[in-house]
């Protein structure tokens, strides 16, 4: 049974390409807003704290500050309002997942950089 729903997620679902990012990395999302009958673009500037699932299940999360509270927001792979994914920052972490993240304040919150 989960082959076949793996198959038929290959075969039908339509996938996007968006460059590589992974937990650490600072990425802007810009995503389609409707509002009514207009549409509009918003962005969605964070640090990624984990990617789960796989195939076209897959989800990212990401965290902001704005002002002094954090905010997440859950975003699917391919969800069909999703424009494009800039990766901003590469960021060095050792944890595919930084839920510790949540916690830090200050200078304690900053991630190294990567060079490439």
């Amino acid at each position: 049974m989960e082959a076949l729903l793996k198959f038929v997620q290959d075969e039908f679902v339509t996938k996007k390409e968006f460059p590589k990012f992974s937990a650490g990395d600072t990425i802007t999302v810009y995503y389609e807003i409707k509002e009514g009958e207009k549409t509009r673009t918003q962005f969605f500037r964070g640090v990624v704290i984990q990617r789960r699932g796989s195939g076209s299940s897959e989800t990212f999360t990401i965290r902001k500050m704005s002002g002094t509270i954090g905010v997440e927001r859950i975003f699917p792979i391919n969800m069909p309002a999703l424009q494009k994914v800039e990766v901003n920052k590469r960021g060095k972490v050792r944890r595919s997942r930084i839920f510790y993240f949540r916690g830090l304040t200050g200078k304690k919150a900053r991630i190294k950089e990567v060079r490439a």
